[in-house]
């Protein structure tokens, strides 16, 4: 099955009510997750994009609620429920991405931001934030998808193992994002939403 990706710009803040409504459409251990984070301005991006994932689950399978989320040891995110569902979940300021699959997948979107000389060249050899941004998208991705440790994505970029495929994907201006797949049917189309047709 191709990786299928949904997106959404996030042009403003969230109100009182469409946070609120987002919280109620989480399961328990997710809310509980987000309202850790004291600072509710920092909710949007990841109300978001449990929002999307829920779409997305709707979508493909017909799913009314988002199943129990379980992590692996490493971290990674999966439907305890549904083991032959993967999905991964990526945001930033200002946009979220979401990929549904049938393999493993790894997602991520980075607005592009100013980024030092110095941090440039020591974690990427390159000399334009976009260029930077797209290194971390490839390697953050990949990280993701296989569920490897953080410290394997900070070792720099190492080619691709054979099977693994890795996608940079057209979403929005001023962001660069990118799937990590082991599937040989790529990537579907990729649905583009704003907050207005997300709450």
């Amino acid at each position: 099955m191709a990786v299928e990706l949904w997106a959404a710009l996030l042009d403003r803040p969230l109100s009182q009510r469409e946070n609120d409504a987002l919280l109620e459409m989480l399961p328990p251990e997710r809310r509980e997750r987000i309202l850790r984070v004291h600072d509710a301005a920092k909710w949007r991006e990841p109300l978001c994009a449990y929002a999307i994932l829920r779409r997305a689950l709707w979508e493909k399978y017909r799913w009314k609620d988002l199943p129990e989320i379980s992590l692996t040891a490493q971290g990674k995110p999966g439907f305890l429920s549904f083991p032959t569902v993967h999905f991964n979940l990526s945001h930033t300021p200002g946009a979220v991405l979401v990929g549904l699959s049938n393999e493993p997948v790894g997602v991520d979107i980075e607005k592009i931001r100013p980024v030092s000389q110095r941090a440039m060249k020591r974690l990427a050899d390159v000399a334009s934030e976009k260029a930077f941004f797209q290194s971390w998208v490839r390697r953050e991705a990949r990280f993701k998808r296989s569920g490897a440790g953080v410290s394997t994505m900070m070792e720099g970029e190492t080619p691709l193992q054979y099977g693994e495929y890795f996608y940079y994907v057209d979403t929005f201006q001023g962001y660069v994002a990118g799937v990590a797949t082991r599937s040989a049917d790529g990537l579907g189309k990729i649905q583009k939403f704003s907050l207005e047709q997300m709450v």
